[in-house]
């Protein structure tokens, strides 16, 4: 797989029928490995040893409906008290990060409402802050660490 603009991690492989899966953290289990899941996969890694969120707050590729069709976010961090604090759109390294990837991850938070948005491809990384009362958001250096509240 593709180096990655992320830090060097530890991930779990097997093979099994030609086929090589990668160990998800948080899902519990092996997934396929695609280029999007290989992102996914850094991304939890990035959350868990860089910024120090905690397993039990995260959640991958679970499934939302944004104007009743049934969508899957790639990954979310909750606050504790299960509102969605960050919300992670993951494409695959060859997909070029354009304004139609920040518009589907907003259309995916005016039902979810994260305060902070992060659009990676593994290569480049965006980070936004909500700003729900002028209804637009603005771009940071960095996603906030983790802190008890």
């Amino acid at each position: 797989m593709q180096k990655l603009n992320f830090q060097l991690y530890n991930f779990r492989f097997k093979n099994s029928e030609n086929k090589v899966s990668i160990f998800d953290e948080i899902r519990k289990k092996f997934i396929i490995l695609t280029p999007e899941e290989w992102v996914r996969q850094h991304v939890v890694q990035f959350l868990l040893e860089e910024k120090k969120y905690p397993k039990s707050l995260i959640n991958v590729e679970k499934v939302l409906k944004v104007n009743g069709l049934r969508k899957r976010y790639d990954v979310v961090v909750f606050n504790p008290d299960g509102s969605i604090f960050i919300l992670i759109e993951c494409k695959a390294p060859e997909i070029k990060i354009a304004q139609a990837t920040f518009d589907q991850i907003a259309r995916y938070n005016m039902t979810m409402k994260a305060q902070f948005l992060m659009v990676t491809n593994g290569l480049n990384h965006y980070f936004c802050q909500m700003d729900f009362e002028n209804e637009k958001y603005q771009f940071l250096p960095e996603l906030p660490m983790y802190e008890i509240q």
